[in-house]
């Protein structure tokens, strides 16, 4: 749907341009300006390098209504502003340069963009002098081009997690990328083959949240691409093949002073059922609200219908999940929703592969700031395996059996909306609203095999 500038619009002095001086020192012929749409829909125009220095001023004109933003065919041109201090060439095709934008119409930012939201909690925590900084744990698998099967036919080991032939197996493909992440700076420091057949993870250094968030929209990008290239699919789908583990997105969390030297998470007396598992007092309020608001978090950590065949599953067939089904947190043990691995930070095992990148750090900062605000207790620590003892614990809430009951708890707390954004909540709820009645008027392959006689 293009958009025509008007006449008389005033062209930007390529000199004062970062972009297209970044185009003149690498040789990018062309910009992917991006966005993330609030299903994590990852949308783009691409933009000559002669043109970008308007774009980089005025933004590139979106149809905002054509995407998932709550926008109507009424609504005025949506811009999309590029972030030039953000941009990142493709490492796999060096005349392209992907950059991420903000939206903004008629200029004002819009409330329920994602990119957007997560820049104002990121400015609501600076004012309380706190810089929150992430790391994630990105798990995919390698699926045939019809998405139907694993790649590998080899790969069939009942508890396939750090397969060495496996892994080596799709060198090519897991080389390539950790390579672009090395080329890129990123600090990329561990690969492996991960629990379920055909599924692998990749890590890289935690950074501040905005810079994170920007990166695993790149690194889903690059991912799907690279697979493309070698014949193959990637999906970070939470559970695409039936019986075995889902692909989680992990997030590894703590927070600094303003100039990123202090960890303001890190226990300095070590008492208390916090303090000895390595988090301040503080550290402990941002969990408590995190533990507090956990149901309604779900409806953002996991935002598709198939992401509660990964919290609510049975046992796989290599013996664990590696998925919470309740609002518990321990020390370094993996069978909660929260684990602390280690003094000033902790894990927080909920989100899936679905997650948009910039909700997922944003609803993070919101639940914590308010837990900190309130000062909420994250109440008591199990030290126990879950997974074998769970039943034992009789007063941890239940994280939601479906989607719809995670919208339900979303919308009813609104203490998180509130923090999220007045606009962005009442969008995104109406919207997955839309999404389950869509889901639930779907007549299934099930329905027929075991109602057509009944």
């Amino acid at each position: 749907m293009p958009l025509i500038l008007p006449t008389g619009t005033r062209k930007k002095d390529k000199t004062m341009s970062v972009l297209a001086d970044f185009a003149a020192k690498t040789g990018v012929k062309y910009f992917m300006i991006s966005y993330t749409d609030l299903f994590g829909g990852q949308r783009a125009k691409l933009v000559p390098a002669q043109a970008i220095a308007d774009m980089e001023e005025d933004g590139a004109g979106f149809a905002g209504f054509a995407t998932w933003l709550d926008l109507t065919p009424a609504h005025p041109d949506m811009l999309a502003v590029p972030d030039a201090s953000a941009v990142i060439q493709l490492p796999w095709k060096p005349d392209v340069a992907w950059v991420p934008a903000d939206c903004v119409m008629e200029g004002t930012p819009v409330e329920q963009a994602p990119r957007n939201v997560l820049k104002k909690l990121v400015a609501q925590a600076a004012e309380a002098g706190l810089r929150v900084k992430t790391g994630i744990e990105a798990e995919f698998f390698l699926l045939t081009p019809e998405g139907d099967q694993i790649s590998d036919p080899f790969d069939t080991a009942a508890k396939p997690c750090y397969d060495q032939q496996a892994v080596m197996r799709r060198y090519d493909v897991i080389a390539e990328i950790c390579d672009y992440m090395l080329e890129m700076g990123w600090g990329p420091y561990q690969n492996d083959h991960e629990d379920a057949n055909g599924q692998f993870e990749m890590n890289w250094d935690f950074d501040d949240a905005l810079v994170t968030a920007d990166r695993h929209s790149f690194f889903k990008f690059m991912v799907k691409s690279v697979a493309e290239k070698h014949g193959l699919r990637a999906t970070f789908m939470p559970k695409p093949i039936e019986g075995l583990t889902g692909n989680g997105c992990h997030a590894h969390i703590s927070v600094w002073d303003l100039d990123g030297k202090t960890n303001a998470f890190a226990s300095k007396d070590g008492k208390g059922q916090v303090g000895e598992v390595g988090l301040s007092e503080q550290g402990g309020y941002f969990l408590g609200g995190i533990m507090k608001h956990a149901e309604a978090l779900a409806a953002i950590t996991n935002p598709t219908v198939n992401s509660y065949k990964r919290i609510s599953a049975p046992r796989t067939i290599s013996g664990a999940t590696w998925a919470p089904n309740s609002v518990t947190w321990t020390g370094n043990n993996r069978t909660h929703m929260v684990r602390v691995p280690g003094p000033g930070r902790f894990e927080l095992r909920l989100p899936d592969g679905a997650v948009n990148p910039y909700l997922l750090q944003a609803v993070i900062i919101a639940a914590g700031l308010s837990g900190i605000n309130s000062k909420a207790d994250p109440g008591q620590r199990y030290d126990i395996d879950m997974y074998a003892e769970g039943h034992l614990v009789k007063d941890a809430p239940r994280l939601p059996l479906n989607l719809l009951d995670a919208i339900r708890a979303y919308d009813e707390d609104e203490g998180l909306k509130a923090m999220m954004g007045t606009n962005f909540s009442t969008s995104y709820s109406k919207m997955k609203m839309q999404e389950w009645n869509s889901f639930v008027s779907h007549f299934s392959r099930w329905e027929r095999e075991n109602t057509l006689d009944i």
